[in-house]
C-alpha cells in the first residue's frame, strides 16, 4: 500500500493517540499517575470548583429536654482556575513522506521516531510544570559570559528547548526570544542558545527565562501551593482564608525520623487527613536512604501506579524527582489534587478532519497535540513541606 497524507491521517489518529495519551498520564512522574483526571467542574474555559474546608457546625451535646444544635452547613469556598493550552508539535517534510511512499516500514520508523520525541518533550515539560508555579519560568540570568548563559537553575533545561528571554517584569526582550538550547554545561550551570550572541546590556541579570510562549499560561503546580509570597490560590485570598495554606518546615537541616512524623503529624492535626504521597529531590533521597542505613532500617520498596518503583515510610511511597527544589521534600495527599480537563489528549483537526496540514510556504506538514487542563487541589491544608534538608 502506498502510503501518503491520508494514510498518515489515520495511522496518527488510530494507532498513536491512544498510546501517546497513556504515555502521557500515566508515565509522566508517579506523582501524576497517582491522581485523578476529571472531566468534571469544567464549564467552558474555566474550572469551577467548591472546596469544602473546615467542619459542618450543627454537632454538640445538650440535656434530655434541651434545645438541639443549631445546624449549620458546610464551609464552601469556589475555586477558579482557567484551563491551561497545552500543546506539542510534530513536523514531518514532504520530502519525507515522499522519499518512502513506497516503502511502508520506513515510513512507520518515520512517525515513530517523530512520535517518540513528542513524547519525550512533553513528558519532560508536563513533569516540569507539577513543580512550577504557572508562569512558565525556567530559571534566571546570572550573568552572560563567552555567549554563553549563566542561570540560577539548570535543571529546567534540556538541549533542543526553545526559549524566551523576559525582563523581570516579564516582557519579552527584543531579538532574544524563540532561541533554541544548543548545549548544557551543567557543573558550570550555564546554557548555549541559537542565533546571535547574548550580552549584559540585552539580557540583564535577573532576566527570566521562559518556554517559547508560555509565560503565565502554565498549569498550576505545586510550587504555586506552597508559595507564601504567592498572596492567592484559584481565585481566593490567602490571608483571609488560612485552609488555603499547608503546613511548611523550614531550615531542617540533617534529615532525621523524629523530623519528619513531626510533619507528617502536624498535616494529619491541621486538616484532618493522612499524608499517602512523599516526593524530594535526589539528594533528599540519598538523606534518607543514609539515614535508614544508619538507623539499620530496613529499606522497603513498593510498585506505583505507572510501574514506577518506591523506596516507603510507614506505608507512604518516597519517590525523587528531577524537577523537585534542591533541599525540599513535599507531603502529600494524591486524593486532594485532580487534574482538571476538558478532554484527554486529542489531534488537533480542520474542517475536512485532516490533522497533517502543511505549514503556509513550506513543504512541511505539522500534527498538533492538545489538552486542555488545569491541577486543583481541593484541601491545601492537608499538604506540607520540609525545606532546607542538607542532601547526601
Amino acid at each position: 500500500m502506498a502510503v501518503n497524507l491520508t494514510n498518515a491521517d489515520s495511522a496518527l489518529k488510530s494507532v498513536y493517540l491512544d498510546a501517546i495519551s497513556e504515555q502521557l498520564n500515566f508515565n509522566v512522574n508517579p506523582f501524576l499517575a497517582a491522581i485523578e483526571k476529571s472531566t468534571d467542574d469544567v464549564w467552558g474555559k474555566e474550572v469551577r470548583k467548591l472546596a469544602i474546608y473546615g467542619m459542618n457546625g450543627g454537632v454538640g451535646a445538650g440535656t434530655e429536654d434541651g434545645d438541639l444544635p443549631t445546624a449549620t452547613g458546610n464551609n464552601y469556598g469556589q475555586f477558579v482556575t482557567t484551563l491551561k493550552n497545552l500543546y506539542g508539535v510534530i513536523e514531518i517534510s514532504d520530502k519525507a513522506i515522499r522519499a518512502s511512499e513506497n516503502n511502508t516500514g520506513a515510513f512507520v520508523s518515520l512517525l515513530n521516531a517523530e512520535m517518540e520525541g513528542l513524547i519525550k518533550s512533553s513528558r519532560f515539560n508536563f513533569g516540569r510544570m507539577l513543580f512550577g508555579d504557572g508562569s512558565g519560568t525556567l530559571g534566571t540570568v546570572e550573568g552572560i559570559i563567552g555567549g554563553m548563559v549563566i542561570v540560577n537553575n539548570v535543571g529546567n533545561f534540556i538541549e533542543g528547548m526553545v526559549i524566551d528571554f523576559r525582563d523581570e517584569n516579564g516582557n519579552p526582550i527584543s531579538g532574544a526570544t524563540g532561541r533554541r538550547v544548543i548545549s548544557i554545561d551543567r557543573e558550570g550551570m550555564a546554557i548555549m542558545i541559537s542565533g546571535a550572541e547574548l550580552d549584559s546590556d540585552t539580557v540583564a541579570n535577573g532576566s527570566i527565562i521562559t518556554v517559547q510562549g508560555s509565560f503565565n499560561n502554565e498549569i498550576t503546580g505545586l510550587k504555586a501551593i506552597f508559595d507564601i509570597e504567592k498572596p492567592t490560590l484559584y481565585g481566593l485570598d490567602k490571608a483571609t482564608n488560612s485552609w488555603l495554606n499547608p503546613y511548611a518546615l523550614y531550615d531542617a537541616g540533617n534529615l532525621t525520623e523524629l523530623k519528619l512524623q513531626t510533619a507528617l503529624d502536624a498535616v494529619e492535626e491541621r486538616s484532618g487527613g493522612a499524608v499517602n504521597f512523599i516526593v524530594c529531590s535526589w539528594g533528599v533521597r540519598r538523606a534518607l536512604q543514609k539515614l535508614f542505613s544508619t538507623n539499620k532500617s530496613a529499606v522497603n520498596t513498593m510498585e506505583l501506579a505507572g510501574g514506577f518503583k518506591a523506596i516507603s515510610y510507614n506505608g507512604i511511597p518516597i519517590v525523587a524527582d528531577r524537577f523537585c527544589p534542591s533541599g525540599t521534600m513535599y507531603l502529600l495527599n494524591t486524593e486532594d489534587f485532580t487534574l482538571h480537563q476538558l478532554c484527554d489528549w486529542q489531534w488537533l483537526s480542520g474542517d475536512d478532519g485532516k490533522i497533517l496540514k502543511q505549514v503556509p510556504g513550506k513543504p512541511v506538514y505539522t500534527a498538533t497535540l492538545v489538552k486542555y487542563a488545569d491541577l486543583i487541589c481541593a484541601r491545601p491544608n492537608g499538604q506540607g513541606v520540609i525545606y532546607g534538608i542538607t542532601e547526601a
